[in-house]
This record gives structure tokens, C-alpha cells and sequence, in this order.
């Protein structure tokens, strides 16, 4: 199968990641990120589920389904814990949305706040981030009140629609640079779903 096509077979406050930062950081901080990510804070959150195995993009409130939106497209670079700028990956992890482009060349592009504060401690602990760049990260997210967007570790991640992009593509490939793609009218719909601060899980 070619390593494009997609497989049928079948996540704002600083201070919440923050409290990983005494973890060390592997394969298994991202896991255990993961695995509690997925359980709802209450039955009245309203969340967002990408999963990646199945292409799908589910919105939930609390543990009750409202929607699904399959096939979407995630970076042609597939899906990884530690992504980095050029890779054209999709991040896995624990996200929040915080911007929302309505006038975006994809239609509309929903904006998550990558790279995360767990995705820089894994940087950190495996090389790709110097004890410079490390401090440098968290400097400017306090400043800012969102991660900096032009480090190794690449940014401009989100949820979007295809705007000029072919649908047959969209619908037989992983086509991004690292986003997930969803039609026009599923990112509209789901606009009208989701706000500021809406929980993203991609595993």
C-alpha cells in the first residue's frame, strides 16, 4: 500500500502541562498523556477525538457521541509523539484550541496550541531541543500566552477545511503538512460546535 494512503481497516492554560515537566520525557509521557486525555473532565465537556487509525474526527460531549466526520486527512509524514518543522507529521497528544481563521485559504483553520509544553520537555529530554531552546520556549509562552511557532519542533497546526484542495485526494490520501483536513462543510459544522479552549485529543 502506498505509504500516503490512508488506512481503512478499521486537545489553554500553561499551568495544567505544566505539572508533566517533572516527568522524564519518552514514548511513555506521551502514552500516559493519552491515555488520560480521552476520559472526559465532566459530562458536560464538549471535546474533540481525532484518531488516527480509524480517520476519523468525533466531537463528543462528555462520554456521548454528537458527531462524526470521517475520512479525514492528517500530514502526509503520518502521525507522531515528537514532531519536528518540515516533517510534515501530524502531532500526537492533548491539545486546546485557541484561534479560529475564517478567512484562511482552507476555508477555515482552527488553530491548536502546538507545540505543547509536554511536546517541548520531550524535545528537551531527547536532544532536539538545547537547554536554551527549552527555556526560550516557556519564555515566550509566558509572555504570550501561546507556544512559539518557529522553533525545530515547527507550529501552524490545526483543524481545517480544503478550500481550493481536490476532494479525491482528500479523500484517498494523508495530504497535509501536518494538519488535519476535513470538508468544508464538516469544519463549518464543527466551527459551530467547538469555541476557544475546546479540548483536541490526536492519538
Amino acid at each position: 500500500m502506498n505509504h500516503l494512503s490512508r488506512r481503512r481497516f478499521g486537545l489553554l492554560a500553561l499551568s495544567s502541562p505544566l505539572l508533566l515537566l517533572g516527568t522524564p520525557a519518552s514514548a511513555s509521557l506521551m502514552d500516559s498523556v493519552l491515555s488520560r486525555a480521552i476520559v472526559p473532565r465532566n459530562d458536560r465537556e464538549r471535546w474533540v477525538l481525532v484518531e488516527d487509525s480509524e480517520a476519523s474526527l468525533r466531537v463528543y460531549q462528555g462520554n456521548r457521541l454528537l458527531e462524526r466526520f470521517e475520512p479525514v486527512s492528517l500530514g502526509r509524514g503520518g502521525a507522531k509523539a515528537q514532531r519536528q518543522r518540515g516533517g510534515r507529521a501530524t502531532p500526537l497528544g492533548e491539545f486546546r484550541v485557541n484561534r479560529f481563521n475564517r478567512e484562511s485559504k482552507f476555508h477555515i483553520f482552527i488553530g491548536l496550541d502546538y507545540p505543547t509544553p509536554t511536546h517541548a520537555r520531550m524535545a528537551l529530554e531527547s536532544g532536539v531541543y538545547s537547554q536554551q531552546d527549552y527555556d526560550d520556549y516557556f519564555s515566550y509562552y509566558r509572555r504570550h500566552g501561546y507556544p512559539p511557532q518557529d522553533t525545530v519542533l515547527g507550529g501552524f497546526i490545526g483543524i481545517h477545511g480544503l478550500g481550493e484542495g481536490d476532494p479525491e485526494i482528500h479523500r484517498r490520501f494523508n495530504w497535509t503538512d501536518g494538519c488535519v483536513a476535513v470538508t468544508d462543510p464538516q469544519v463549518e459544522r464543527l466551527s459551530s460546535l467547538i469555541d476557544i479552549g475546546t479540548r483536541v485529543v490526536i492519538r
